[in-house]
């Protein structure tokens, strides 16, 4: 029964950053962003992690996405600042789509999920992908489906740790980041972390 609540803890907080790292305009996925944030408040994993947590529920407006989504094309799409990568290929080998992605693909081919490419167009190695496939495989685990517990493990090892900290210092020191400064504060780089594992 542990395992399960952790699985479901960690499904939470992958849920969290992978609607902060997949753009999206949709008004639904924005206020469950908010609800989320409330969540993890209440039940935030130390100190530092809920002052940054109430912090960024202070500058999320309740009525509007507009501050959320113009700071993340600030950091993801501002060509007149720098723009931060966002695949683990490019943090693994300084191209787009490299080894990273075939092993992510490699990953896919032993699941049932698929990237939908008409309305999911970055990679399959790309921080909001592997957040968001993170959280599905991690709500399937504490749901029963034990046969992806390796899965998770394997993603988060050889793909998602290799560049996390390198990327959540490229956040946290862009000359933008505001909102997401707090966000990499919440995020757990640490690879002994229960929730990242």
């Amino acid at each position: 029964m542990k395992d399960q609540e952790i699985n479901r803890a960690r499904a939470v907080y992958y849920s969290f950053f992978s609607q902060l790292f997949v753009y999206s305009a949709d008004t639904q996925t924005y206020l469950r962003l908010i609800s989320t944030v409330d969540v993890l408040i209440e039940s935030s994993l130390d100190d530092t992690s809920c002052e940054a947590l109430k912090r960024i529920k202070a500058q999320l407006d309740p009525m509007s996405n507009i501050n959320l989504v113009q700071e993340y094309d600030n950091l993801f799409h501002n060509p007149f600042s720098s723009t931060i990568r966002t695949t683990a290929s490019y943090y693994d080998e300084k191209v787009e789509s490299g080894k990273k992605r075939v092993q992510m693909l490699d990953f896919l081919a032993k699941t049932r999920i698929r990237r939908d490419e008409k309305t999911y167009t970055d990679l399959e190695d790309s921080v909001g992908f592997l957040l968001t496939l993170m959280a599905e495989l991690l709500e399937l685990v504490s749901n029963g489906q034990e046969q992806y517990k390796t899965l998770t493990h394997c993603i988060f090892s050889d793909v998602i740790n290799g560049f996390i900290d390198e990327f959540a210092r490229d956040v946290y020191e862009h000359e933008n980041a505001i909102i997401y400064k707090d966000v990499v504060v919440v995020l757990p780089c640490d690879p002994v972390t229960t929730i990242f594992f």
